[in-house]
């Protein structure tokens, strides 16, 4: 009979459905595999962390969006940044931003921008890349990127003991800015090209809260970000304080200070700590300047722009050391 196991030449065969099999089928043995890594949180779709990064990236897009809702750059703290767009990647290239790649979707129409874009970046070195637009498509929303993209590496920060190295190697007196909350990266880029302009030695921005040096800040700083040191501080209180202990004056700007810049002496070694247009100064920041000082202004404007009160600040100190 069909089926029948015990008829005469009958094999059982292991592993069939029919009575006792001994073993676990190889389960027990896959089961104590290892399944590789865990990922990441963010990476997780059910974690809070994929959420929180999702997020972030939608505002990030949302802020960046410029001229015809084309998305400005994309950026990952831990990697290079991806910027996207015909008028962002030029604007780029004209600043000098240090990139690595420009890419060329394959079946872009060419205009002068893209044409400006690539002879720019063939002078300068840059490796011109033709990649299928669906790479292109996964870099940034909705595929708004024109058909071009701009590698930018991260930047390299400083660290805050080198701006007072830089200072002393010119045997000048220290003339350095400290950000406090500011995170715009146009305002950093501004603060970096006045630096640069009034014979400043560097910036030193916060770890956290705080904008980085971005390709849009390289951009608003005109290329002043390549020759002028950027330094991250873990903890902005005590980089101020160790820099009083080095004979550094630590300056707050505030427009309720207590010295106004006509009454300020300049000449000695200064820093001067700038905080965003909202918020202000921090209370512990606050606390351990050694000045308050205020611009005074003739007309009924309360304040001034973060980067424009550095400005105007920066400019009168360099006129008092030329005197």
């Amino acid at each position: 009979m069909a089926g029948n196991s015990s008829r005469r030449g009958a094999v059982r065969k292991t592993g069939t459905k029919k009575g006792q099999v001994a073993g676990s089928g190889g389960n027990r043995r896959r089961g104590l595999e290892g399944r590789g890594a865990t990922p990441p949180a963010e990476a997780r779709t059910k974690h809070p962390a994929a959420r929180r990064a999702k997020l972030a990236e939608k505002s990030a897009q949302s802020q960046g969006r410029q001229g015809g809702g084309r998305v400005a750059s994309r950026k990952n703290d831990d990697g290079p940044e991806v910027v996207l767009g015909r008028n962002p990647v030029v604007e780029c290239l004209r600043a000098g931003v240090p990139a690595t790649a420009l890419w060329v979707a394959t079946g872009t129409d060419s205009d002068d921008r893209l044409k400006e874009s690539v002879q720019r970046a063939a002078d300068a070195g840059i490796s011109i890349l033709e990649v299928p637009r669906s790479d292109l498509d996964r870099l940034s929303a909705n595929g708004l990127h024109q058909g071009l993209a701009l590698q930018v590496p991260p930047y390299r920060y400083a660290h805050p003991d080198d701006l007072i190295g830089a200072a002393r190697s010119h045997q000048e007196p220290a003339l350095l800015v400290a950000l406090d909350n500011i995170t715009d990266p146009r305002n950093l880029g501004a603060v970096v090209r006045s630096v640069a302009a009034f014979g400043g030695h560097g910036v030193v921005i916060p770890q956290r809260r705080s904008a980085s040096v971005s390709a849009v800040a390289w951009r608003t700083s005109a290329g002043a970000a390549a020759r002028l040191p950027v330094a991250r501080a873990t903890n902005l209180t005590r980089t101020l304080k160790d820099w009083q202990t080095k004979g550094v004056t630590i300056v707050g700007l505030d427009a309720g200070g207590d010295t106004t810049l006509d009454d300020f002496d300049g000449s000695g070694p200064i820093a001067i700590v700038v905080g965003s247009e909202g918020k202000g100064l921090s209370r512990l920041v606050r606390e351990n300047c050694d000045h308050i000082l205020s611009i005074p202004m003739a007309g009924p404007v309360e304040s001034l722009n973060a980067s424009v009160a550095a400005g105007v600040v920066l400019a009168d100190i360099a006129r008092q050391r030329r005197l």
